[in-house]
């Protein structure tokens, strides 16, 4: 599933990239921009893939709207139009292309196409039919159970000590939580808590003032990372970033430590599979 830096490369690419032609974003290998295109008419193939409203009424209020903005919230997609938001989440297998209109054929799994007027599409495509789509009058009616931005200024060390501290349940599915969290999944989770050298199965209200200051730090620094290397490339799903080339611990068990040189072990929490490094990463 594609996480925070997977999902900031894709809003940033579709945010940053309009006025660009096509011929240069094929060369880049990238996402053309859509700010300030119109949507022309949607196109659904999956009616399951839009949450709200109902699909014809879903086809009618999107069309004529411009395209104001393209943001992130958590693992949200977050396209700001004249009237309304239209919110994307990408879930197991989800990912958004950008493409003339005239490029072809619908591929396999194309679930949502948004025809521009001038002659673009953005195409929503699932293969496994998890991700969705809500158009809106205001985004919390989607966003607002979500915990804070891991990068925001506004989570401040001693916040973060005190969310921890009232929680008795084990760190990494807590991190997991986007109702405590939003963004992280379980690449950069194993990742943070390896740099911040605490065992997965701590449990959050154990954390002492500096581990946590710690860990919050480490999150924020594989999160840039993985920003800075346009997130990773592990499956079919997700292509684009090169993070997973300096993976410390996800997906290397049996392989040494980069730190100790100890093997990377893999067990099961919360029902995903979790590498961790058992001299650095102790239960205490």
């Amino acid at each position: 599933m594609p996480e925070l830096p997977e999902v900031e490369t894709i809003a940033r690419s579709l945010r940053n990239a309009a006025g660009l032609d096509f011929a240069t974003w094929q060369g880049l290998n990238a996402r053309p921009g859509i700010v300030g295109r119109t949507i022309y008419s949607a196109t659904v193939n999956w009616s399951r893939s839009i949450a709200t409203p109902e699909i014809e009424v879903f086809r009618q209020q999107i069309s004529g709207q411009v395209v104001q903005g393209v943001n992130r919230r958590g693992k949200f997609l977050v396209l700001q139009l004249d009237r309304d938001w239209l919110l994307i989440h990408l879930r197991m297998s989800g990912d958004v292309r950008v493409e003339p209109a005239d490029s072809g054929l619908v591929q396999p799994h194309d679930r949502v196409i948004l025809d521009f007027q001038d002659g673009t599409r953005l195409v929503f495509n699932d293969p496994r039919k998890f991700g969705r789509l809500w158009l809106v009058s205001h985004p919390d009616e989607v966003l607002s159970g979500l915990g804070p931005e891991p990068l925001a200024v506004e989570l401040t060390p001693a916040t973060f000590y005190a969310m921890l501290h009232a929680r008795k349940t084990p760190v990494k599915p807590l991190l997991m939580d986007q109702r405590f969290i939003c963004g992280l999944g379980n690449i950069y989770t194993d990742e943070a808590l390896h740099q911040a050298q605490i065992h997965p199965l701590q449990k959050a209200h154990t954390l002492s003032h500096e581990e946590s200051e710690r860990l919050l730090s480490t999150i924020r620094d594989v999160l840039r990372e993985g920003i800075q290397r346009n997130g990773a490339s592990i499956d079919w799903v997700y292509r684009g970033g090169d993070f997973q080339n300096f993976f410390r611990v996800y997906q290397r068990t049996g392989k040494p430590c980069l730190r100790c040189g100890t093997a990377i072990e893999r067990i099961v929490v919360g029902q995903r599979g979790t590498h961790f490094c058992p001299l650095c990463q102790v239960i205490h």
